[in-house]
Formats: C-alpha cells, sequence, structure tokens
C-alpha cells in the first residue's frame, strides 16, 4: 500500500504551511496512541504497531514518529527494546494517573462534556467567520478528509475532535483554544469512547462527515447563522445517539 503523501514528499520542500499539517498530523498519532492506553484496548505488555507501520498510517516520516514515541518513553508510557519492539510499559496506569493529576484534569461525564459543547461551540462561530484564513479552512478539510478515510471508529473520533479543535482554532483566540484542546482530553478518557463505541454505527458514521462538510463550508461562505444552526443541529444528533436525548 503506497504512504500518503504529504505537502513535504509533494514538493520536496517544507513551507510553513507544511509544518503546521505535519504537527496535526504528529498530534494524531499522538492521540491515537493515548487513546488505546486509556480505553484499555492496549493494556500492559501489548507490543505495538512498529515505527515503518505507524508511519505508512499516518503519513509521518520515521523520524517523525520516532519522536512521538521517544515523548511516550519519557512519560514511561511504552518501553522499547532493540530488536523486539515497543511495548505498552507496565506501569502505564501509573503513568496515566500521573500525567492527568499533573494536567489538573478531573474525570468528566460523557453528559457534562455536551453540555459544555453546546454552549462554547454554537458561541465561536461568529469569531471563527470574521477571523478564520483560508489556512484554517485548508485544516478543516484535511481533518474531514481523514475523518473520512479514517478505518476504524478510533481514528475517525480522533480527526472528528482535531476537526472541532481545528474550528477552534480558527476563532484566533488563545485561550478558546486552551479549552478545546482540554475538550480532545476529556473525549480521550474511556467513559466517552465507550459510549461512543456503543452508539457508532456506518450510517451513523457517514451522516457525521455529511454535517462536518455542511458545517465548514457555512463557514467557509462566512454565514454565521446558518453555521450556527448546523453546529446545534450536529451536537444535538451527536447527544441523542449517545446519551438517548
Amino acid at each position: 500500500m503506497n504512504k500518503p503523501q504529504t505537502p513535504a514528499r509533494r514538493l520536496g520542500r517544507i513551507s510553513l504551511q507544511d509544518t503546521d499539517l505535519l504537527m496535526d498530523t504528529a498530534l494524531a498519532l499522538r492521540e491515537a496512541i493515548l487513546e488505546n492506553l486509556q480505553t484499555r484496548k492496549w493494556r500492559a505488555g501489548h507490543r505495538i504497531p512498529t515505527e515503518r507501520e505507524l508511519s505508512g498510517q499516518f503519513g509521518l516520516s520515521r523520524s517523525a514518529v520516532r519522536r512521538v514515541l521517544a515523548d511516550m518513553k519519557d512519560r514511561r508510557l511504552i518501553t522499547q527494546t532493540v530488536g523486539s519492539g515497543t511495548y505498552v510499559s507496565e506501569h502505564v496506569n501509573e503513568a496515566l494517573a500521573a500525567a492527568a493529576n499533573s494536567a489538573g484534569t478531573l474525570p468528566t461525564s460523557p453528559a457534562e462534556l455536551m453540555s459544555a459543547r453546546f454552549v462554547l461551540e454554537p458561541a465561536i462561530v461568529a469569531m471563527v467567520v470574521g477571523n478564520a484564513t483560508s489556512l484554517d479552512f485548508q485544516r478543516m478539510q484535511e481533518c474531514c478528509a481523514k475523518g473520512e478515510a479514517a478505518r476504524t471508529l478510533e481514528q475517525f473520533e480522533l480527526w472528528d475532535g482535531l476537526l472541532h479543535e481545528a474550528i477552534a482554532e480558527a476563532a484566533h483566540n488563545s485561550f478558546i483554544s486552551k479549552v478545546f484542546r482540554l475538550m480532545n482530553q476529556v473525549r480521550a478518557q474511556g467513559e466517552w469512547g465507550a459510549l461512543k463505541r456503543r452508539s457508532a454505527t456506518p450510517d451513523r458514521r457517514v451522516e457525521y462527515q455529511h454535517e462536518h462538510r455542511a458545517l465548514v463550508a457555512a463557514l467557509q461562505d462566512r454565514d454565521g447563522a446558518r453555521a450556527t444552526e448546523l453546529c446545534l443541529e450536529h451536537l444535538a444528533h451527536v447527544r441523542r445517539n449517545m446519551l438517548g436525548f
């Protein structure tokens, strides 16, 4: 299977715009690994995919994958054995707990997260419409495309979260950006992932993809009223499927 081409591979050089996209993809790899650890899909001693496999899956260079794994190793989440591979650390649970404590995050229920999203996400639409740049819209389209191409629910959920984060970044307000990064950390908690897996169907995923594209199109058209309406409809759809109301 051919590797997905990043802009850097296509052009043979790296611009600032390409660097941003590569950083987003590296973040996607990091969040995918954390999701597998936090949901206990990968338990202590589990052998994780090789650098080559991760490079092909996420469209990253081997060196970029190596940097992400080195960070995970420094945090005692994984161990590496020359000639054998990369494994989930025997101390992974303690390391995850320490990371959560150092970040000052408290367990948040899916219902609490959805309530916060209903308040925050429609509220920033006007800022996004007024401040978003062509690069912001390119990032949103990239997240939509990656989500549509995702082979697993975990990958789709990751790009779903990154899309909403990219929309928040387009408001160009550092406080809002930090809040949405925190929201994505909550989405990585096991309870949200478990609910999403139980409620997910192929048809619902397709519906979410269409809703994402429509929302991005409205934002790109600078149609604040339409974007707000679509945002609320999408959130209501997600809440109904996950929580039943």
